[in-house]
């Protein structure tokens, strides 16, 4: 049995970004923790979702522990910050967010876990966070040198297809007869940089169902929910990653190899 810790900035995160692989460790027999940065306070909540006295902060830790039993996990942690809220917004420099934490500190505070855990494998994300959001961006700055200050083995950076993410966008607007204009921001890293590309065709089902229990954040609205299985498989069957000293091209298929 081998120990997969997974780093993520916010609660729904970890199910849309690599669900697949932590249910896929579960399953293999592997010890699977999760930590996350933030407990999601700024997020927007549906009307009336909230029982009565109940936060959104309360609300979205039970939905990261019903997720996180969905998954597999055997363990959940947050760290002490709170949400930033989106690049730009005046939230982001307020004290106590992730986004001023120190890098040094906020990487030791993790980096403890690793080794407590004895960590094999660690998560985070690119260096521009997936998608730009300044929490992400920070989850890659300190799960990065928390790697190194833990001596843990293997770090990966989970991203996205950014070349395979404009190619599905634009067969699907084509399929639709949509006009899908692209997202102001870059989505994930070119195929060239990618290392890492794990199959979790068969967790689906799980990864889809740990979204439903983000409720407050992902309703059967949404874009992740509301598609067809079909098409969910193919925006969300394969897991992304970049992996320093791999390459070029994917060399890896299954980060728990070997372990």
């Amino acid at each position: 049995m081998a120990t997969l810790v997974t780093f993520h900035a916010h609660p729904d995160d970890e199910c849309i970004g690599t669900g697949g692989v932590m249910r896929k460790a579960h399953e293999e027999g592997h010890r699977v923790v999760l930590v996350v940065a933030t407990r999601g306070e700024l997020g927007e909540i549906p009307p009336g979702l909230l029982a009565e006295g109940e936060t959104l902060t309360e609300r979205r830790v039970k939905e990261t522990h019903a997720s996180a039993d969905i998954l597999g996990v055997d363990r959940v942690e947050f760290l002490p910050y709170t949400d930033s809220g989106m690049a730009g917004d005046a939230t982001n420099d307020d004290e106590g967010t992730f986004w001023t934490a120190d890098v040094e500190k906020a990487a030791r505070q993790l980096a403890d876990i690793l080794v407590e855990e004895k960590a094999d494998v660690l998560t985070c994300y690119d260096d521009n966070g997936g998608y730009g959001h300044p929490d992400h961006i920070q989850v890659h700055r300190v799960g990065v040198r928390a790697g190194e200050l833990a001596g843990t083995p293997r770090v990966y950076q989970n991203t996205q297809n950014r070349d395979e993410f404009r190619k599905r966008s634009a067969a699907f607007a084509e399929r639709e007869g949509v006009d899908m204009p692209p997202p102001d921001f870059e989505i994930g890293k070119p195929e060239a940089e990618l290392t890492g590309a794990v199959d979790v065709r068969d967790y689906l089902g799980h990864k889809r169902k740990a979204m439903r229990a983000h409720a407050s954040q992902i309703s059967e609205e949404s874009f992740f929910l509301s598609l067809p299985d079909e098409i969910f498989a193919e925006a969300f069957g394969v897991e992304w990653f970049i992996r320093a000293g791999q390459g070029p091209g994917i060399t890896e298929t299954d980060i728990m190899a070997g372990l």
